[in-house]
């Protein structure tokens, strides 16, 4: 799927309030160590669904390849998001300014205050994530994905079998 098409899909399951169902959140608390769920329920409440969604793909495509780590790859990709405090609409906001501007641009804010604060903490969020989930004690497997999904396939140190998987997932 295209980025533009990916990103108004998430956009669009954005709109609706609240977080997953509650056999979705007994399933999250079976996969993921304490410290993760613990994080895990600190995410904007359609980043849990959309986990979710990401997790349960991730499960079906690899059957018993879907260990733990990888499920929990899929469920804490994200959670670097947690740091900016986006919602919804400052999340359009800091996405286009992250195409518009650059990513490397949007990271140099880091130091600033208020919005320009919070695009380049969101824009941070793969190293922001693997920061959070190496203090939670995750596998280096999980803690890896989160810091590369967004990098080139080149570059990524997580099996390709799998994190492609993770990323068709996720980008579906």
């Amino acid at each position: 799927m295209s980025d533009w098409a990916h990103l108004t899909k998430r956009f669009v399951g954005s709109l609706r309030p609240g977080g997953p169902a509650a056999a979705d959140r007994e399933w999250v608390a079976s996969v993921l160590a304490a410290p993760e769920l613990a994080l895990w329920n600190r995410m904007y409440g359609p980043d849990r669904r959309h986990s979710v969604q990401v997790a349960r793909d991730v499960e079906r495509t690899l059957a018993e390849r879907a260990t733990p780590p990888v499920l929990a790859a899929a469920l804490l990709h994200d959670v670097g998001k947690i740091d900016s405090r986006l919602r919804t609409y400052g999340r359009v906001v800091a996405t286009f300014t992250i195409k518009i501007v650059g990513r490397d641009e949007v990271v140099e804010w880091r130091r600033a205050r208020g919005i320009h604060r919070r695009i380049a903490l969101y824009a941070m969020h793969p190293q922001l994530g693997g920061d959070l989930l190496t203090m939670a004690g995750s596998d280096p497997l999980t803690i890896a994905w989160t810091r590369e999904h967004h990098d080139p396939r080149a570059t990524w140190s997580v099996p390709l079998d799998i994190a492609d998987v993770l990323d068709a997932c996720d980008n579906d």
